[in-house]
């Protein structure tokens, strides 16, 4: 590492040093005619592309820890992708995703020729007034996955930092929103402490101190065991060392197969069928984590042996429904209290939710940045995604006003206020049917899913679909709405929308009516409407019986 401070060393020598790295060393040559795209998962695509694009982040985060003055944070994961993929992630110093402005940069950055980096990054210090010398002053933590790929875009984003004069601590691997606490713990020391084993008793700490209380009341309906799919990811490790109360944990696919591979979150929510080494049996309750654990869906079979998925629309309800129970039996009225939904929720949970007195629902963008940012709007925002990623967020006036109120207070402290958090999640829905003694069958029958089907349509170029705010409406190519509007008016409880996807050229169609049959012919036809009106290209999807698709 380069020490700014002993040195007589300018921006000029540190970027003639670049342009020799860039010489001598391959490995962080852009490919040709590769774009990459930082999104709300930041940069993800296949893991042999990613070198030249974790150095270049290291220099950025150098950059950005100087400018604010804080330690800022770095994941390497492609969360619930194949293994070959990979992803790097930087993280403000709240634990948040990095601001838009920097995202832009972040942009910038990666995509430039070689020989233009140098004017760049010079442009960048310019406009942002960076002190280059403060750069030695930069912190940046590090984690990753368990992806073999990891190790090496570790590497990569050490020595950009480095070469840069910025610090990087190395915690190995560890689960994504765990690496976002620490971040926030490192900026913000009355959130906890920020190492692994601080992670681990601070939400330990809360769930005891929350199911305490119930303890000696007769369960008879509550199951306290439950079959815990880890995706053959990082979060068996973690979940491993939890020393809790009250829950009997059985983990399965703890990295004896291929990460994400017929297991994980994804898989159970996008086929709707059960993980490998799935528990056979009635009402056994499992869950499933994704690749980095920052996604929870529960599923069971009923005794008909129909499978059933209870997923991030029906945690929101669940949560959002016990908030206001214990709101109102402590009387407090003064606090907003709002839950932030995607186009992907069930139109069934929206309806649940709107019944409830006092509660808000807003519609936002696809992608976690755009439900946070809405949900901190209200004094206790309630967000989830369908795919099972969300989270639960208290203002400062909330925190003040709940601080005597013993489980709101318990809620808090046990929800990972910087990100959705697989594993603070499972333990705050554990407590909650606890309290509640509920079944999952029980949770689960809070209201009737309308029957859905999400499929993917290869597109030559995604870049030209065009959606409104919320992405419930296609804007252009020019005819597409039409035709679905009138799929949809043809079709009992039809609703449906696409998106581009945000890493690849594909579209992706969501669709849900008053039967299966009928969400699955709708799903079909705007798939073909897309293909037709959107230069299609490959085969149609197409939909098997058991619920798995082929594209």
């Amino acid at each position: 590492m380069i020490n700014l401070n002993d040195t007589m060393m300018s921006i000029d020598d540190i970027l003639l040093l670049l342009e020799e790295v860039l010489r001598k060393d391959e490995t962080f040559i852009i490919p040709s005619g590769v774009i990459y795209d930082y999104g709300t998962a930041g940069f993800r695509t296949t893991a042999n592309l990613l070198p030249p694009v974790a150095f270049r982040m290291g220099i950025l985060a150098t950059m950005g820890s100087s400018s604010l003055g804080k330690t800022v944070g770095c994941m390497i994961t492609a969360s619930h992708n194949p293994a070959n993929d990979n992803g790097i992630k930087l993280v403000d110093p709240m634990g948040e995703v990095m601001d838009v402005k920097w995202e832009k940069y972040a942009n910038q950055l990666a995509n430039l020729n070689d020989d233009d980096i140098s004017q760049s990054i010079r442009d960048l210090i310019s406009k942002e007034s960076l002190d280059f010398k403060k750069f030695a002053d930069s912190n940046i933590v590090i984690a990753m996955d368990t992806r073999p790929s990891c190790t090496q875009l570790a590497s990569a984003f050490v020595k950009g930092a480095e070469l840069f004069g910025g610090k990087v601590v190395d915690h190995g691997r560890m689960t994504t929103p765990m690496l976002h606490y620490i971040v926030r713990c490192i900026n913000d020391s009355s959130y906890g402490t920020p190492t692994k084993h601080g992670y681990l008793e601070k939400f330990t700490k809360a769930f005891a101190s929350i199911v305490s209380r119930n303890s000696e009341s007769v369960k008879t309906v509550y199951d306290p065991y439950i079959v815990i799919d880890c995706a053959n990811g990082v979060g068996a490790e973690i979940i491993s060392l939890l020393n809790v109360p009250l829950i009997h944990m059985n983990l399965i696919n703890i990295g004896e197969g291929e990460l994400n591979t017929n297991c994980g979150a994804d898989h159970v929510k996008q086929k709707q069928i059960p993980p490998e080494n799935y528990r056979e049996g009635t009402h056994i309750k499992h869950c499933s984590l994704d690749g980095d654990a920052d996604r929870l869906v529960y599923y069971y079979h009923d005794i008909e042996g129909k499978f059933h998925l209870v997923d991030g629309d029906k945690i929101s309800c669940l949560l959002a429904t016990f908030i206001i129970e214990l709101l109102r039996e402590e009387s407090i009225d003064r606090l907003t209290v709002g839950v932030v939904q995607t186009a992907y929720a069930n139109g069934s949970s929206t309806k649940f939710l709107r019944s409830i007195q006092s509660l808000n629902v807003e519609l936002t963008k696809t992608g976690v940045k755009h439900l946070h940012h809405k949900a901190i709007e209200f004094d206790i925002g309630i967000y989830f995604e369908a795919n099972g990623h969300g989270t639960v967020i208290f203002s400062d006036n909330a925190i003040n006003e709940i601080k005597d109120k013993e489980r709101l207070r318990c809620i808090y402290e046990l929800v990972n206020q910087t990100i959705g958090d697989a594993i603070s999640d499972l333990l705050l829905v554990e407590a909650v049917l606890s309290i509640k003694n509920l079944s999952i069958s029980q949770w689960d029958s809070m209201y009737d899913d309308l029957p859905s089907r999400q499929l993917k349509v290869k597109v030559k170029d995604r870049h030209i679909i065009k959606v409104n705010d919320n992405e419930t409406r296609c804007l252009s190519p020019s005819g597409v709405q039409i035709v679905i509007d009138k799929l949809i008016s043809d079709t009992t409880n039809g609703r449906s929308f696409i998106r581009p996807s945000g890493t690849e050229d594909v579209v992706r169609v969501y669709a849900e009516a008053a039967t299966q049959i009928e969400a699955d012919d709708l799903a079909l036809s705007v798939a073909e409407a897309v293909y037709r009106l959107a230069d299609g290209r490959g085969t149609l999807p197409i939909i098997h019986s058991y619920g798995s698709l082929v594209t």
